[in-house]
């Protein structure tokens, strides 16, 4: 994705179901747990950089003995930091102790991370609050075990105010500013009430539904109770996503497939889809269950998950984004007038490029298809002109290159315009200036910002007549609440481009009408109801505001041609037909609170107001 954006966490649960020696004896390690957690973080790596924490519940301990133990680190490199800090202490212990690799019961008496169950977590700060307070786990302690609580997830909920106000609580700081610490706060609520009724045999899958009912949002949240019960469960309707692989010594969770069957070398059959509404249950006594917490809604995964976010070595992944490449073939034929000889493609890396594939395969049928009809039209065909008609191929060149991240130490915006160019590196020589057309696909195109600043500004230097830059997204137009940083309305170069267009033909009172049905619908407490912000779009066509786009990304050096095409819904739905979710495009959002952060963040926008609409 050229413009980055910040998104969905990444999640990792291990529940061991055999003594930490049958791991010792089997795998000739007790460290089998928190190796397979590294994995399961290291292979996720990409859906959190801000920081990451773990925690590790220890079963079976006597009374007096700590028994949850908890690390975060901000930053980058938390994963490594995380992991070095183990084996630091592990050193230390081993300095004291020099055989206590052997005895797996020391090792869990003596270092903390040592235990049966083990969490992790990767996160994107979608509040921006990148310090270590607001990295997953949370963790709610109490004298009681039973009443201890420890969590993380990856989700966004919108009703946070809501949840405190219905508990009566009031808290401050990172609890009141973060949607985990009012997700935790409801749950530890109905677990203490629980553990009042019940405290002998805890009922999670009670707890679960007496506290998920009140949660406005996209979630997969899993959780380690101090009693020794575990839980794992994914929202309503699918939003997030979540995997889980279970067998005779271990249940693992993760938020991709690909990650438990690289960590656990287990085929993709073997790796479990949790169903939307439902989560899986490991008791103290390693007791497993996959149970229907709330009934299932409308499935609305998330539709990003397949075009950006997972990482491509999942197979269905993978086939999906050569789809969406494969889906724009006829659209940029159409833009070319089916003319491929003076036509180069190639992709923005480093995310596109399996859209890229799917692309070139699309173009490649249609030219076997014109090879066919001149075959079949022109029998008296010499052999040189035979040889020259099979040997016609679409032109591909790696254009443009990522670079190493550049870092300045100049403020000045116009310094450092100046180095954002230089982000990409170009391939010279493989373009015929004047005449060639470049056609270059990006996975997405969000604010648009590297596109203009950057990337087209460098493909203008290989002097071709024109650009055409793909998106195998649709347009993005609405804000994300349920995972992703995508929340003011005025970032997206699609509603910049509306706005625009609006302006242009003397419609811009729409812009004040949109905002006093947000005002009304707000003081009658209705803003959930219905997506005011659809009018925005509402006059123009797709192709009207794409052109209007790649106006907007045409900077005034450039001298090419510039031409914007984006995936269509349609495009989308056929390529993703399992991940339906699509509000950012569409504005059709699954829950009510969706509605309500779109109309806010179009006030925001009106009022010129910074910060999200949640």
């Amino acid at each position: 994705m050229s413009d980055q954006i910040k998104h969905e966490c990444g999640l990792a649960y291990i529940r061991l179901l055999k003594p930490l020696s049958y791991y010792h004896l089997k795998y000739g390690t007790a460290f089998y747990g928190l190796n397979k957690l590294y994995l399961l973080m290291e292979k996720q790596h990409n859906r959190g950089q801000d920081g990451a924490g773990i925690a590790t519940l220890k079963l079976n301990i006597e009374a007096g003995h700590q028994f949850l133990h908890r690390l975060r680190i901000s930053g980058p490199q938390a994963i490594s930091g995380i992991f070095q800090n183990i084996n630091q202490e592990v050193a230390e212990m081993e300095n004291m102790y020099p055989d206590i690799l052997q005895h797996p019961g020391m090792m869990k008496g003596y270092m903390r991370f040592i235990g049966e169950v083990m969490l992790g977590h990767l996160r994107y700060g979608t509040q921006g609050k990148n310090n270590v307070e607001f990295c997953h786990p949370f963790l709610k302690p109490n004298i009681n075990p039973t009443r201890n609580l420890t969590m993380a997830g990856n989700f966004n909920l919108v009703n946070t105010d809501e949840l405190f106000n219905m508990l009566g609580q009031h808290p401050n700081g990172t609890m009141r500013e973060s949607d985990l610490g009012a997700m935790i706060e409801t749950i530890h609520y109905y677990l203490c009430l629980a553990d009042d009724s019940n405290p002998a045999n805890l009922n999670v899958e009670g707890i679960l539904k007496q506290a998920t009912t009140h949660f406005d949002g996209g979630f997969v949240f899993s959780g380690l109770i101090g009693n020794g019960d575990s839980f794992v469960m994914r929202d309503a309707h699918g939003i997030r996503p979540c995997y889980y692989y279970q067998d005779e010594e271990i249940v693992v969770a993760a938020s991709e497939r690909a990650a438990i069957m690289t960590a656990f070398n287990v085929t993709q059959q073997q790796v479990r889809k949790l169903e939307p509404g439902h989560a899986i249950i490991v008791n103290r006594e390693g007791d497993f269950k996959d149970v229907e917490i709330l009934p299932a809604k409308k499935h609305t995964a998330c539709s990003f998950e397949r075009i950006y976010f997972s990482r491509g070595s999942d197979p269905d992944i993978y086939r999906e984004r050569m789809e969406l490449g494969r889906n724009l073939a006829g659209t940029v034929l159409k833009a070319l007038d089916n003319h491929l000889k003076h036509t180069i493609v190639s992709f923005i890396p480093n995310t596109a490029e399996i859209a890229f594939y799917g692309l070139i395969k699309g173009l490649e049928d249609y030219l076997k298809e014109i090879k066919l009809q001149k075959i079949l039209n022109n029998k008296n065909m010499t052999e040189e002109e035979m040889r020259q008609l099979i040997g016609r191929r679409v032109r591909i060149e790696k254009i443009a290159i990522k670079d190493v991240k550049l870092r300045t130490f100049i403020t000045e915006d116009s310094s450092r315009n100046e180095m954002v160019q230089h982000v990409y590196d170009i391939t010279y020589g493989t373009v015929e200036r004047g005449v060639d057309t470049l056609v270059v696909i990006d996975d997405s195109i969000v604010r648009g910002t590297t596109l203009r600043e950057s990337i087209i500004k460098m493909l203008n230097r290989l002097g071709p007549k024109r650009i055409i830059v793909v998106s195998s997204a649709p347009q993005i137009r609405y804000p994300d609440c349920y995972g992703i940083d995508m929340s003011r309305m005025g970032d997206f170069i699609a509603f910049q481009a509306a706005v625009g267009l609006l302006h242009d033909h003397g419609k811009g009172h729409i812009l004040n009408d949109i905002y006093k049905q947000c005002q009304e619908a707000e003081t009658n407490g209705t803003l959930h109801e219905h997506n005011f912000v659809k009018g925005v779009y509402h006059p123009f066509t797709v192709e009207e505001i794409s052109r209007k786009i790649a106006q907007m990304l045409r900077h005034e050096d450039v001298t090419a041609e510039v031409d914007v095409i984006y995936q269509s819904i349609e495009g989308l739905h056929d390529a993703c037909p399992h991940n339906q979710g699509d509000w950012y495009f569409t504005g059709n959002y699954p829950t009510p609170g969706g509605n309500k952060v779109a109309n806010r963040a179009f006030m925001k926008y009106m009022e010129k107001k910074d910060g999200r609409g949640y």
